[in-house]
């Protein structure tokens, strides 16, 4: 399926998280290869240094990581549209810090995650033998609860890889917990990172599922293209799987610049 133009990729990573590989021109080189109008780096945003450390960037880097990406913004400029952006964790308790971080630059899109139920990083598959632990019902409403948490924040533009938990195949039960979320999201406005990485994981199935892409879409909500690129190869990662699955639920894709939805 050949890609229509003015597509972005608007979810994308950088070493500085220290599980990704390849130079940010890397990164904008394959969106430009790609057929792609643009891109934007949202690479994992610090955190209090007691969360997460090994994997985000250190609150030191962080002006690094805007001058890197403005630096690649000049370089393309004229042949591709490059943007900053950062995925920000929701984790209770850390809001303010969160709100410093982003009160600091200048972002075009911030993508609001959840990536650990408690002290449990349920997508890192260190830990994957959790799951046999845990009631899969309990999971994904303790789950839903905390990404209802981070859309009501009012700090990010759109939610992160909807259904999460799925990744290495624990699919929910039913799908409650999830579409309470959903009428939030369309409440406040927000829009859905729709992100092509759960190609590549063992759920083989993209974030959110078809099912949650219908039912995100016949509440208005908006879709961020995004492929959680974390190597240059991985850029605009199955967009034309994307596409027919949006379009087939009716759905509509924007980009954000300046905070604000575009298309």
């Amino acid at each position: 399926m050949s890609l229509p133009s003015g597509l972005y990729d608007s979810h994308m990573h950088t070493p500085l998280c220290g599980h990704a590989t390849g130079h940010p021109r890397e990164y904008a080189q394959a969106a430009l290869d790609a057929g792609l109008a643009g891109l934007c780096f949202t690479d994992h945003m610090p955190m209090p240094t007691w969360y997460d450390a090994g994997w985000r960037m250190r609150l030191e880097q962080l002006a690094g990581y805007v001058d890197t990406v403005r630096e690649v913004q000049a370089e393309f400029a004229g042949r591709l549209d490059v943007r900053l952006g950062l995925e920000a964790d929701f984790h209770p308790g850390t809001e303010r810090f969160v709100e410093r971080v982003l009160a600091a630059h200048d972002w075009d899109y911030v993508i609001g995650s959840v990536h650990y139920l408690g002290a449990w990083g349920f997508d890192n598959p260190e830990f994957v033998a959790e799951y046999e632990d845990r009631d899969l019902g309990q999971l994904y409403r303790h789950y839903a609860a905390l990404v209802e948490g981070a859309a009501r924040t009012g700090l990010f533009d759109a939610l992160g890889h909807l259904d999460l938990p799925k990744k290495f195949g624990h699919r929910a039960p039913d799908d409650s917990a999830l579409l309470r979320v959903l009428d939030v999201v369309a409440g406040l406005g927000l829009a859905l990172d729709f992100n092509t990485a759960g190609w590549r994981k063992p759920v083989a199935e993209a974030y959110p599922s078809p099912e949650l892409t219908r039912e995100a879409a016949a509440r208005g909500i908006p879709f961020v293209l995004g492929s959680d690129a974390h190597a240059p190869a991985e850029v605009g990662f199955r967009f034309g799987d994307a596409l027919a699955q949006i379009t087939e639920a009716g759905g509509r894709i924007v980009t954000f610049q300046g905070r604000q939805a575009r298309g």
